[in-house]
Parts: C-alpha cells; structure tokens; sequence
C-alpha cells in the first residue's frame, strides 16, 4: 500500500471489490477502478466511509460496502465501530460570548393589508357590480342565471363560454374568488342563490364612488381605500374623461372602455392619408401630415408633430366629424396569384332598368349614365368626363340618398364562428351589445358595413339593384393560428391584393392572439412579425390587435356605432353602376378622391356591384382562366404560365399550335423551342414541357 494514501483500509477495500470485478468481467469494472484512483489521490483523511462519497466514482452503494468492510474489521480487532457523522456539530456559545454578541435587529412591523380591488371590468368587478343592485338592507339574492344577465354587461369576459376553444375556464369562475374572501355568501341547495357581505358591500360602495368621480375621497362607510384602488380610480376617471370629452363619437352605451378607440380610429385615418400623398406627391392639398381627430398635427407616421401648428378646425355639427377617404393605393404589379382582371375587362356592370311605370330610358352612350331628376331637395352634380392617357372616365349624376332614409348596419360573414359546434356565438353577443348584424356570405373581407335603405323599392326606382349601399369599411380578422396557415398555403397574399384591388379606402386587419404549441410558436414567429410589419408598411393598412373574441365582438360594436354617427348625419352620393367596369372603376375612385372639386364628399356604389368587383370569379376574363389552367399542370408557376401566356394568348391558339406539330417528338419540344431560353423562373426544359405537351396536345 503506497504510503501516501490517507485512507490505506479504504483504499485496500476498494482494491478487493475491484479485482472481483474484474475477474467476473462485471460492468462496473470502469466504476470501481474510477473510485480506487480518486481514493488513492485523496489527501483527506474520513471518519467514516459515507464522507468518502464526495470523491468522483464513489456512490451510496459503494460507501454501504466500506461500512460493512469496516464493521467487519471493528469486530475482529474489538473496536468500536465509528458512528456516522450528522452534519457539522454547531459551537456551543457561553453566555460571555452571548454578552459580546451585537443586539438582534428590531423585527419587521407587520404589513397592513391592503383592501380588495377587483380589476376594472374583470369577472369579480361585474359580479360586485350586479349583485349590489340589489337593496343593501334587504335579504334578496340572485341565482346563478339571474346574476350572470347582470353582470355580462360589465366584464369583458364570457360568463357562460370560454375564451379559447378546449378551455374551460370562464369568468363565472371568479365567484370562487369572492367567496374565499368572504365578500360573497351562497346559500341554498340545490338552486345555489348569492348575496354580499358586510365587506362586499364595502368594495361595492368603493368602485361606485370612484365610478361618481371620488376617485381621491373617502367613502361614507369604511376605511381609506389605498394606493391600489386610487390607482384604479385615476384608470376609472381618466377612462370617464375620455368618453366626456370626446368630439368625434357620440356612444350609447358609456360603459364599454374607449381606451385607446379614438386613437385606433386616428391611425386609420393617417394612414389612409399616408397612401395619399405616397401617390399623389404632386397633390398641394394636405396630405399624410393632416389634421388629428383630436385637433393635434400628426406627420406621415401618425405621430404627433408638435413643430407644425395648425388651425383646430371647427367642431362639426352634431358631435360628429366626417372621414375624408384617401387615394385609392397604387395597382399591384402583375404578379401570378393576382393577374389585373380589372386591366383586362372593359366589361360594365348592368343593372337592373327601371320599369315602365317609372318612365323610359333614353339610349345613353356607353359610358354615359341616365338618371331621373332627384327631388329639388336634394343636390344633383353631373361630372363632365375626363380624357386621360390610361382611361377615359366616364360621365355621370350621383344619386343622392339623405340623411333618415337609412341605417347603417354590420355584414357578418357566415364563416366567421367561434367553433364548429358554436356557429351563431358571434352574431348572439354583437345582438347583446345593440349591434344587429346582417349575416351572409361574403366575397371579401369578414366583416362589412353597408348602408341599408328604408324603402327597399328606392334604388331599384333609379335603375339600380338591391336595397343596400356599401361603405368604405372593411375588417379582416385572422386568428393567430389562422394567419399562420394563410401564410403558409399564399391566401394572405392573395387576400391583400383583392383588398388592394376593391378600392375601399379604410382596411382593418384584426388579429386576435391564439395560443400556439411552442413547436408551432418557435417556428412561425418571425414569419408572423414579418407578416404584420409588412401589412402596416408596405400595404399600409391598419393593424388592430386583441386578445381574445369577446374583445374582437366590443370593438366591432363600437366602431359600428361610431359609423353610424358618421353616416347617418349626412347623405351618401352613389355612383350609377350601368357605367362602371373593372377598367374604369379604381381610376374613377381615385380622381373623385383626389380633385379638389370633390374635397370632403364620399361616393359610394352599390352593395351588388361591389360584391361583383370583388368576386373572385365574376371578373374573371379568358386570359385568367387560362393562366389558372396552366397553372393546375405541377411545376407550372405563375412565371411560366405568364410566359406561356405572352406566346399563345388563348387556349385555342396553344392547342393550335400542338395540333400543327408533325410529329410526337416535335410536340414535346415546342414549349422549351420557345421559352428554353428564358433566363430564371420562366425557363421551361424539356421534362417538363413534354408533361404540358402531353396534357395540350394529345390527338
């Protein structure tokens, strides 16, 4: 045993156990000669075997065969065995060095605690709320369905449905909260009924007083309420000032939360001014820097821009200010997913003619439309024509609808549900909140703002279609996991160009968070960012965020609120549609939105026409569907089937061009004669145009 080994018995042991092992070729061969080396190495000196097991390779189960080796030993010699240690042994103190020892700090003073303050419009606050309308002195309570139709109008969240599908919880599961804090008693079995407490109605008095402007004050009953509810005063009377000074909306119902509303509403109109002036530079009226709802200049970005001041103008009439819509955007440039049908089909929109009983309509030019004279109350302008180098525009007599003879109302796309088993949820909760929405399928966006007439005969009298005038707002909603997908399969980008191309002057894109898997998170989020950030910049469309669907339902409830206010306080100027086309319909938008002449006055067209440009397949022209059908051919992209297009303009004239091959080798290498020259995505090589000769120009 070497002499410099601190624990030679140990060390000896361990030697035994690893030369057993290793003639019964045992796996712990590597283990115990691991445990030997660092034994060997040790310079401590152990007690007991158990300390030992702070070396590297020594383990609980080689230290209980040390033990039993040792006990071994401790017998045969007439030893006390060692015992083993407990920890470290503590230095017993005398009581000098008690006296010398400093005085012990003074023990903390307890904190006082703080009073109970429910988070504004949360599921404890509109349970508060409902059951203290009940008389404070009296013994009544409420049931379970009677309390929820009280409290719902107060809390953001549902009380009967979960936020997210494949949850559970609701706010209903608040009242657990305010029964374990003894602010709510129940009682009653089965039919469970509950009333406040001597402490619940304490909270109670606190928010009504803060909701009376007391935020600062004290309470007849009770002590001071605290840093925490004054903090939730000042948000209370901050959100109450808000919707007392607000100019621009007048509101039903006072007690939804406006924040932030007025400065979403803002930044939807600075951005519809920003694409404006992008193109129009030339344009000397104002432009991206405009005025603000709220009387401040704001600069391209929507920002305050303090350098600049201007002129507040005057308050409009009836506590409503008018939207000036901006510019229609630039056209997209011609791109596989999105060929210019509106480029490429001069066809106009027919509509319905008016029936003898109202009189005969003379023949008109092509781009000319008719109309009866308006009553004398109402004002009639006819636009001279405009010759242009794109496209001459037509002229026209707007139709002028006054103010009393409709409604603004909210289109639902029908495809737009909570989950597939809770179809009507949405259109339920907007009818809850004084929003009766129109439920329909819809050909763009999910959801739309039409006027409807009274009289449902009114347009069809000045040779139009429908009873309904669509407006210049639009809403896209996206779920997360949704905007995930339609990044994935192109429909985002499809979806942005149409919306592009219908020339509405207000887009909404509304995402509403979802939770992802973190797989599914990771993966797609820059993707999602990117998608966000590009729709705000480049498309410069408004980008509304929520957290969940009751927060999405508020928010379209007050905005068609705020567009009734806008709307229905003055008349609507409706383009005929007998002289609209896809050619001439963007450019015409956009002069009337542009000139001077027309400064401050919206035109409008029909609901029918609108849903007819913005269809997916009623402008469709013949070059469109033959790209499509190029493009159900695999490996054919929308860069081939556009080169293909600029050889053979129709499918007759590429089937012809088959049919006057002489031979099958010839056929298949007509498409790569004429485009194997091409330089990037356009390249079409000999496999792949055999595939296409095979599907074209089989005899």
């Amino acid at each position: 045993m070497p002499p410099t080994c601190a624990n030679p018995l140990l060390l000896e042991w361990i030697k035994e156990i690893y030369d057993i092992a290793k003639e019964r070729n045992s796996k712990g061969v590597t283990t115990y000669k691991r445990a030997y080396d660092s034994m060997k190495a040790c310079p401590l000196t152990f007690s007991h075997p158990s300390e030992a097991q702070q070396l590297d390779g020594i383990g609980p189960k080689i230290c209980d065969r040390l033990t039993e080796k040792l006990k071994e030993h401790c017998e045969a010699n007439g030893l006390p065995p060692p015992k083993k240690p407990r920890g470290k042994a503590r230095k017993s103190l005398s009581a000098e060095d008690l006296a010398d020892m400093e005085e012990p700090a003074p023990a903390k003073k307890p904190r006082k605690a703080k009073p109970y303050v429910p988070s504004l419009r949360s599921g404890p606050y509109a349970l508060i709320l409902a059951l203290s309308s009940l008389p404070e002195d009296s013994l009544q309570s409420l049931s379970k369905s009677q309390l929820i139709g009280l409290a719902q109008p107060h809390c953001e969240s549902s009380f009967s449905v979960p936020n997210e599908a494949g949850k559970f919880y609701t706010a209903w599961n608040s009242m657990n909260t305010l029964v374990d804090k003894d602010l709510v008693q129940e009682r009653g079995r089965p039919l469970r009924k509950y009333s406040l407490t001597d402490e619940g109605w304490e909270v109670a008095r606190r928010i009504k007083a803060v909701q009376g402007g007391e935020s600062g004050g004290k309470v007849t009953k009770g002590k001071d309420i605290g840093e925490d509810l004054r903090d939730f005063g000042n948000r209370m009377a901050e959100t109450k000032s808000r919707e007392s000074a607000d100019r621009f909306v007048d509101l039903e119902d006072a007690s939804d939360d406006l924040g932030g509303f007025d400065a979403d509403l803002e930044r939807v109109i600075a951005l519809s001014k920003a694409t404006a002036a992008k193109e129009n530079p030339g344009d000397t009226r104002p432009g991206p820097s405009g005025q603000r709802l709220g009387g401040a200049p704001i600069d391209k970005f929507g920002t305050f821009n303090k350098s600049r001041e201007r002129e507040a103008p005057p308050p409009p009439k009836g506590n409503i200010v008018e939207l000036i819509s901006s510019p229609e955007p630039e056209a997209t440039p011609n791109i596989p997913w999105a060929s210019s049908s509106f480029d490429q089909d001069s066809r106009p929109f027919i509509s319905k003619q008016p029936t003898k009983a109202h009189g005969k309509v003379p023949e008109t030019s092509s781009y000319t439309s008719y109309l009866h004279q308006p009553p004398k109350t109402q004002l009639s302008t006819t636009h001279p024509p405009l010759q242009t180098t794109e496209t001459p525009l037509p002229t026209f007599t707007p139709i002028v609808l006054l103010p009393g003879t409709f409604t603004v109302r909210l289109v639902l796309d029908n495809r737009e549900v909570r989950t597939r088993d809770d179809r009507d949820y949405i259109g339920d909760q907007l009818r809850l909140l004084g929003c009766n929405p129109l439920v329909r399928p819809l050909e763009l966006g999910d959801f739309f703002w039409v006027a409807k007439l009274h009289d449902p005969n009114l347009l069809s009298r000045h040779g139009e279609e429908g009873d309904e005038v669509a407006l210049d707002w639009i809403v896209e909603r996206k779920r997360l996991d949704d905007l995930v997908g339609s990044i994935t399969d192109g429909r985002f980008f499809e979806q942005k160009h149409r919306l592009r191309r219908s020339g509405l002057a207000h887009v909404i894109y509304l995402i509403e968070e979802f939770s992802l898997s973190s797989e599914r998170s990771t993966k797609f989020h820059e993707a999602i960012q990117s998608a966000i950030a590009s729709t705000q910049v480049v498309n410069n469309y408004f980008v509304k965020r929520t957290q969940k669907l009751d927060e999405t339902i508020r928010y379209l409830a007050r905005l068609t609120r705020m567009l009734k206010g806008i709307y229905e306080s003055k008349p609507l100027h409706l383009i005929p549609t007998n002289i609209l086309s896809p050619v001439n319909y963007l450019p015409l938008l956009k002069h009337l939105r542009t000139h001077p002449e027309h400064s401050g006055r919206g035109y409008n067209i029909t609901y029918p026409s609108f849903a007819s440009l913005s269809s997916k397949s009623d402008t469709l022209t013949l070059r469109d569907v033959f790209l499509k059908m190029l493009m159900c051919t695999r490996g054919i992209s929308g860069d081939k089937a556009l080169a293909i297009q600029k050889v053979w303009q129709t499918p007759r004239a590429f089937v012809e061009a088959f049919e006057g091959c002489k031979s099958q080798k010839e056929r298949e290498g007509l498409v790569e004669k004429k485009l194997g020259c091409m330089v990037g995505r356009a390249k079409i090589k000999g496999v792949l145009g055999a595939k296409v000769a095979g599907i074209w120009g089989e005899e």
